[in-house]
């Protein structure tokens, strides 16, 4: 009696754990979602689902919020604004435009290159773009929807710092204003949820990250200090 007993149990576990794995096919199922790794404990397409409905897995929406302590190596080296994949560094017109595109499993907080002064905080347009690829609209000289640029004054001439959405982002914040004095690695702003950030830096500046790379928003140094023009 005490072996069959086992054994209705033993199956009844089986079953348990197929069915789980069969209503939520072709996520992961509950039981080993918590042991996967990011990208596949929650797939891109469950996200794009999510994003439709609004429903977010509690789970993930703590992971994405997450904002780590970041502390920017020792240095005048411009940091990198974003984590990410860097997937362009092209010079156009004497300006470095390096292009950092956020996944949904990136920590989304942006930081501040360099030392400096906000000088402008610039929203600007109305529509929604994807910002993953890497034909942006503003590098064909068009204006790029719904981003904030943020201007900053540093000892090494004005940089800039654009928070672009995805189609699926659609919300920035910008932490800081006009006037702000901020240190070199601090918050300045927040994408939602898919996204891109681009940093403006002169043509000059040597640059230390090639397209492929992964960086870390506050940490990575992706270019040198470079001469005040």
């Amino acid at each position: 009696m005490g072996v069959l007993t086992v054994q209705l149990v033993v199956l009844a576990a089986l079953a348990a754990t197929l069915l789980l794995w069969w209503c939520h096919f072709p996520n992961p199922s509950p039981l080993v979602r918590r042991w996967l790794p990011p990208p596949k404990r929650w797939p891109e397409l469950e996200i794009r689902r999510w994003l439709r409905t609004g429903r977010f897995h509690p789970a993930f929406l703590h992971y994405f919020y997450r904002d780590p302590e970041r502390i920017p190596p020792p240095g005048n080296s411009a940091v990198a604004p974003a984590d990410g994949l860097v997937t362009s560094a092209e010079v156009r017109d004497g300006t470095r435009y390096l292009v950092i595109a956020l996944s949904f499993w990136d920590m989304h907080v942006q930081r501040s290159p360099m030392a400096g002064t906000v000088l402008t905080v610039e929203p600007s347009g109305d529509d929604f773009m994807d910002g993953e690829g890497r034909d942006f609209a503003f590098l064909r000289a068009k204006a790029c929807p719904v981003q904030q640029r943020l201007v900053l004054a540093t000892p090494f001439g004005a940089i800039a710092v654009r928070l672009i959405t995805s189609l699926s982002a659609r919300r920035i914040a910008a932490w800081v204003r006009p006037g702000d004095a901020i240190q070199r690695g601090q918050r300045i702003g927040r994408i939602l949820l898919g996204s891109t950030v681009v940093l403006e830096l002169p043509g000059r500046a040597p640059l230390r990250v090639r397209v492929g790379e992964r960086v870390r928003a506050g940490e990575t140094i992706i270019a040198d200090a470079w001469s005040p023009s």
